[in-house]
């Protein structure tokens, strides 16, 4: 008889019957490794097949991740840091000025304020800002999308996929931007905008042209207030010194 390592039961066997727990574990060579890396490329289950299903159909992906099968995309939180992550890597690669963020850096660089301090943070972490950035574009889609049978959390979820698109959308322009030298930024920053329009319209309902409208308001509303409450909490640091 075998004892799981996991809950203690006894067995016979390769697996757990209880847990499922195996009694030797693989050891890790270099078939491991690769099998893993096959794996998150999988289009079948893995990375590329997350991003294939949220490009294509973004609304009914979400929708049977939420309702269905949860297993065959890439968990929400896991899938906007990896992309965020991405993103920073390839603006660090090519040394582009991120837009507005790298403007207000600019403005107060060189100062001791909080401001500044936030501004940094954000820029140098951009996984973490966009999952706070989704709290506040989620509480918008929430109040103008109340009517659909949505909680937070849910929207949440739909928020990590599609603002994970986008900065692989962002990545594909700033590559491209990289080795042409072509000024492309307000059409990345466009094709980012409508991306988000759409998954946003099908989540909720594709045949309604007003969903659309109201998405890509959410968003833009939920960039403003979180970057407005940012701002804020530096400014009240910075007079209560």
């Amino acid at each position: 008889m075998n004892t799981c390592k996991k809950c203690h039961g006894e067995f016979q066997g390769n697996y757990c019957p209880d847990c499922g727990y195996p009694q030797k574990i693989e050891r890790i060579d270099r078939r491991y490794i690769l099998a893993e890396i096959a794996d998150v490329l999988n289009f079948q289950k893995g990375f590329l097949y997350t991003v294939k299903e949220l490009l294509i159909r973004p609304g009914h992906s979400i929708r049977v991740f939420l309702n269905e099968d949860r297993k065959r995309l890439v968990r929400p939180i896991m899938f906007i840091l990896v992309t965020s992550l991405i993103y920073t890597i390839i603006i660090k690669i090519f040394h582009f000025d991120d837009g507005v963020i790298d403007g207000a850096r600019a403005a107060l660089d060189g100062t001791n304020m909080a401001t500044f301090t936030i501004v940094e943070w954000i820029q140098e972490n951009y996984g973490y800002a966009n999952i706070i950035m989704a709290f506040f574009i989620g509480l918008w889609l929430k109040l103008f999308f109340s009517k659909y049978p949505y909680n937070f959390f849910e929207i949440l979820v739909l928020l990590c996929f599609i603002m994970g698109i986008g900065m692989l959308i962002y990545s594909v322009f700033d590559i491209i931007r990289g080795f042409t030298h072509a000024n492309i930024m307000m059409v990345q920053i466009l094709a980012g905008f409508i991306y988000t329009t759409f998954a946003v319209g099908q989540f909720f309902d594709k045949k309604k042209i007003w969903n659309y409208v109201l998405g890509l308001v959410s968003y833009l509303l939920g960039m403003f207030t979180f970057f407005f409450v940012a701002m804020g909490i530096g400014v009240i640091i910075d007079l209560a010194r």
